[in-house]
């Protein structure tokens, strides 16, 4: 197998709303809020109409996205035995990805996203992790993972206790690692852990310009080059309408943006980026290349409804 993803199995329910929406309910725009309380939870699901549902989660946006390129896949996520669950691994297993899990009954359904779409195109999540967040070692397949090229593990999915023993079981048997720091509040949440794995543990690291800045406490860009200039790991970095960058040790490749796209979602532009840039440097493309593709598959992504082209 080419490329394995381990992250959080996600039903996204997609939905427009508007930006009084957003404040009624004290979220912060373009972030990601967890929600603990199920019913809580209900309560705001309750007063939305349903755009689009998907099979979801970042990692695995970014693995159908590799299997659409035509890349040998699959994906590893914790369902519970439930209608949504179901859904889910049919959803991944229409996209040709293998879904390495086997799912029983559990005491929490089927994790959920509402991804919240403004009229800014911005996009607002709200989660509730059900079952995906209680991912263990035991979940984690090492034949699957000693028999794939590269490992992709998901930020979000990262957490004290089951979910970092789920990470370092699945770390300590690849080839190589790549993860996605996934979301500004996940750096903050855990940025001691995230930088050890960044220094010591990942061989690419995927992260947006606020994502790395506050990993490594600056608000200053050109630290954030020195910094992956030391540690001499792959860093590679979406900056908005600055476009993309990648650095390892003294190599360093930047590439704009594509002009004049028709923008209406930007859900899924990192998981698509991702997707593009790993399709390319697991087929040997030069590092400018593998920019490239990722940014086409991100430009593709944001001129349409949710994260699957």
């Amino acid at each position: 197998m080419k490329i394995l993803g381990v992250g959080n199995a996600i039903v996204d329910v997609i939905c427009r709303v508007s930006d009084e929406f957003i404040a009624e309910n004290n979220l912060v725009k373009s972030n990601m809020k967890l929600i603990f309380d199920e019913n809580e939870f209900k309560k705001l699901f309750s007063n939305l109409k349903i755009e689009k549902t998907i099979s979801g989660g970042s990692v695995a946006n970014s693995i159908v996205g590799l299997s659409q390129l035509g890349n040998k896949v699959g994906f590893i996520g914790k369902i519970s035995d439930d209608d949504l669950g179901k859904k889910y691994e049919m959803g991944l297993k229409d996209e040709n990805v293998k879904f390495i899990y086997s799912k029983k009954k559990e005491v929490l359904p089927t994790g959920t996203c509402l991804i919240l779409i403004t009229p800014d195109s911005e996009r607002t999540m709200c989660t509730f992790l059900g079952t995906a967040g209680k991912i263990n070692e035991n979940d984690i397949n090492v034949d699957a993972i000693k028999n794939s090229e590269i490992i992709f593990l998901e930020g979000y999915l990262w957490d004290e206790g089951d979910p970092k023993r789920a990470f370092d079981k699945a770390i300590n048997n690849s080839k190589k690692v790549a993860m996605s720091l996934s979301d500004k509040f996940c750096v903050d949440r855990h940025k001691t852990h995230f930088l050890e794995l960044v220094r010591n543990k990942l061989d690419i690291t995927f992260a947006n310009e606020d994502e790395i800045k506050s990993l490594i406490d600056t608000k200053n860009f050109s630290e954030v080059i020195e910094f992956a200039k030391q540690i001499k790991k792959l860093i590679v970095i979406t900056r908005g309408e600055k476009g993309a960058i990648s650095i390892k040790g003294d190599e360093i490749e930047e590439i704009s943006i594509k002009k004049n796209l028709n923008i209406i979602d930007l859900t899924g532009a990192g998981d698509l980026f991702a997707a593009g840039y790993l399709h390319g440097f697991i087929n040997n493309l030069s590092n400018n290349l593998c920019l490239e593709k990722g940014t086409e598959m991100s430009s593709k992504i944001i001129q349409q409804i949710g994260a699957r082209l």
